[in-house]
Formats: C-alpha cells, sequence, structure tokens
C-alpha cells in the first residue's frame, strides 16, 4: 500500500529505531509498580531519581483514601466542561483555598498544567499586546504564546537570554509606554533548577508597566521556608501579578491553577479556550490535591526535608566535578552537552538500578544535554549516598568526571 504524502514523516524517527535495536531507547519505559521512591521496570527495582513528585504525596495513604472517596461519591468523571456541567463544589473550594494559599483574590482550576498556561497566556494576550519572556521557560508558556498569536495574529513576542534581566529591560524599553505588555518567568527553571531573580524581574516590570505572570510548577512545594514557592522565597506574594501552578509535581495529581486578582481570574475563567472547551478535573484528582493542599500545610517539615535533601545532593555532584549549572533546588541537572555521553551514562545508572532523565535537544539547546535528576522529601540518606557513589563511579568510566 502506497503510504499517502501526508504521513510520510520521519523526524527522528531513525534515530529512534537504532536507540531501540541497540538496546538503549530510554523513554516510554512503563513502569509496573510504585513503592514510595523506588519504582518496579521490567521487574527490577530501581531508586526514582527522576520523579516531579517533590514530597512524595502520590503515594501518601491519606492522599489515596480522598481520591477513593470522591470516587464513591462523584463517580470518575465530571462528563463536561467547567463552563457546562463539569464544576463541582469540590472545585470551588479547592479555588477559594488556593487563593488563600497563594496570597491572591482568586484562583481558578484547569484539567492539566500544560493547559493552564496554554489557556492563561492567550487569554491575557490581545491584538498588538506584548510578551516578554525567559528563553529557558517551559514549553508550555511558548505554546501559549503560539495559540495567542494563531488567535490574535499580531501579538508581539520579545525573547530574552536565561536569567539575563538586563537584556529583559532593554526589551521592555523598547515597547512604547502606552501599549500593553506582560513578563512571564518560570519561577524555578525545569532542566536548570535555578530560581529567577524575582524581586529585580518585578522591579523592572513595574518600571515599564508590564505585568507579571509566574509559573511555579517547579516551586510549590519545594522552596519557601512553608513550600509557597518563589514569591515566599523573597519574602512577598505581591511579587506576581498573576501565579500559576501545576497539580503534577508535589501535589501528587493533575490539573493546574491560575491565582491572582478576582476581575483578572474572572476574565480568564470566560475566555481561556482550554478551560471552555475541555472536560474538567475529575473528582478523584480534585479530592487528592485538597488533601496534599492540607498536609503541605500542616506539614512544612516535609519542604524542609526536601532542601535539605537538594543541598546534599548539589553539593554532592558538585564536589566529585559535576557541571550542575546554575542549580539551587531539588532539580540538578548533570550537564554532559555531549549526546552520546549523555545517553551512555543514563544506560549505565540504568543498569546498577538508578531511574534519571536522559535530555536533549529540542529540549535543552543544541550541546546541552544532561541529564536531569530530581529528589523527592521521601527519599532515604541511605538511597541518596548510593546515587551519588553510582553516578561517581560511572562518571569517572566514561570520563566525564
Amino acid at each position: 500500500m502506497v503510504k499517502k504524502a501526508i504521513f510520510r514523516k520521519d523526524g527522528r524517527l531513525s534515530e529512534v529505531r537504532k536507540a531501540k535495536a541497540e538496546g538503549w531507547y530510554p523513554y516510554f519505559r512503563p513502569i509496573e509498580a510504585y513503592h514510595g521512591s523506588r519504582v518496579i521496570i521490567e521487574g527490577r527495582e530501581f531508586i526514582m531519581a527522576g520523579s516531579n513528585n517533590y514530597l512524595g504525596l502520590s503515594h501518601d495513604p491519606r492522599v489515596k483514601a480522598a481520591a477513593e472517596e470522591a470516587v464513591r461519591i462523584y463517580g470518575t468523571s465530571c462528563s463536561g466542561s467547567r463552563f457546562m456541567n463539569g464544576t463541582l463544589d469540590l472545585h470551588e473550594e479547592l479555588e477559594r483555598r488556593l487563593a488563600r494559599f497563594t496570597g491572591k483574590e482568586a484562583a481558578i482550576c484547569f484539567t492539566t498544567g500544560y493547559q493552564t498556561n496554554l489557556g492563561g497566556i492567550s487569554a491575557l494576550l490581545g491584538r498588538g499586546e506584548h510578551i516578554v519572556t525567559d528563553k529557558y521557560n517551559h514549553a508550555s508558556i511558548m505554546d501559549g504564546i503560539f495559540l495567542a498569536k494563531g488567535l490574535y495574529g499580531d501579538v508581539k513576542v520579545h525573547r530574552y537570554p536565561h536569567g539575563n534581566l538586563q537584556e529583559m529591560e532593554e526589551r521592555l524599553q523598547a515597547i512604547p509606554e502606552d501599549e500593553p505588555k506582560l513578563v512571564v518567568t518560570d519561577g524555578v527553571f525545569s532542566m536548570e533548577g535555578d530560581i529567577v531573580d524575582l524581586p529585580t524581574l518585578k522591579r523592572i516590570a513595574d518600571k515599564y508597566g508590564a505585568g507579571v505572570y509566574l509559573d511555579e510548577a517547579h516551586a510549590i512545594g519545594t522552596i519557601g521556608p512553608t513550600g509557597r514557592g518563589t514569591t515566599e522565597h523573597f519574602g512577598s506574594s505581591d511579587l506576581a501579578d498573576i501565579i500559576m501552578c501545576t497539580f503534577s509535581k508535589s501535589f501528587g495529581s493533575i490539573g493546574g491553577f491560575l491565582a491572582g486578582d478576582a476581575d483578572i481570574i474572572e476574565y480568564i475563567k470566560h475566555t481561556a479556550r482550554p478551560l471552555i472547551f475541555s472536560a474538567s478535573m475529575p473528582p478523584a484528582n480534585l479530592a487528592a490535591v485538597l488533601k496534599t493542599l492540607e498536609i503541605i500545610e500542616q506539614e512544612p517539615e516535609r519542604v524542609q526535608r526536601l532542601q535539605q535533601i537538594a543541598r546534599k545532593m548539589i553539593e554532592g555532584f558538585k564536589s566529585m566535578g559535576y557541571d550542575i549549572g546554575t542549580a539551587q533546588t531539588p532539580i540538578v541537572p548533570l550537564i554532559i552537552g555531549n549526546d552520546e555521553k549523555t545517553f551512555l551514562l543514563w544506560q549505565a545508572l540504568y543498569n546498577r538500578g538508578v531511574y534519571v532523565n536522559p535530555v536533549v535537544s529540542p529540549a535543552v539547546p543544541p550541546n546541552r544535554s544532561l541529564l536531569r535528576t530530581s529528589y523527592m522529601a521521601i527519599h532515604t540518606d541511605e538511597e541518596l549516598d548510593m546515587i551519588l557513589n553510582i553516578a561517581e563511579d560511572e562518571g569517572k568510566k566514561l570520563g566525564i568526571i
């Protein structure tokens, strides 16, 4: 049968086929069971050092019990969008509590974190308006910008080098004073593990009349004395106009939310296409987030343990000679730069029972391939020492350190 032109795709398929044939393809490996910080893959046990389940709460028996109870009361699905029949009292309770948690007037929940950025950014941007964005911001932020451009055509995008706030200011300075503008940034960058200089960014944004949209996907639960993220880390919830976060990391579920002034949230609620045209978060996921939010508020020692682990792993990898860039959080990249050596180190760690994530272009810039390691509050010191010892041993064998 002749393949139709539209389906003649290759892209990176030749590389994928080669990796599978040689037995080192690292992606889409099914996890058969979770046991806290350990997972079973292909019948073998691994230390999970690549999860975003930062506080370990997706395994907490209280969270699982809350999800089970919600299924008994509400069933497995809302079977509709938030706009129509898909809003439960659980949605509204969660939104009230999230607003209080973030120090904002109101919040709105989306079905996934990706949709949260897609919907929030595309709703806030209009014809002839400007967005200023860090080049290392998450792909969902860029896709929100692309959706806005698709809807309105002439949205103007200004990108600045990662963390270079002087160049960010130059971009803002070049925009006419009376034209609306939004600065968007990750709080904690998902591949680098570093923290935005939010006070400086906010001061510059205010100087030029720009709003600040802060993606806290990897920040809430990981930084700040009680895990409230970048704004708490720097001492004020007023450092961002809009706070975004996912539920698939520290909250142990799936979904996401935006929090901000009540009028802005109400506007997004009635204009964000990914919210209006998607089925809403299922009851079990809502109940799980409500319970994890309660645990985060009542047990700040989990966050403090995670921060202690982050310091241990940063110091450990740095002392043995790994390039970890500017990492400050439980996300610690091992920057290799060479794709082949990145996959070889991944395979060496995998063969010895440590699961991490190999990341290559386009997820990171060319020549910046890395292993993304990330840690959970439930990791033991014994497990962390084992990860460090294996990484040192295998890094030396490959001439990486």
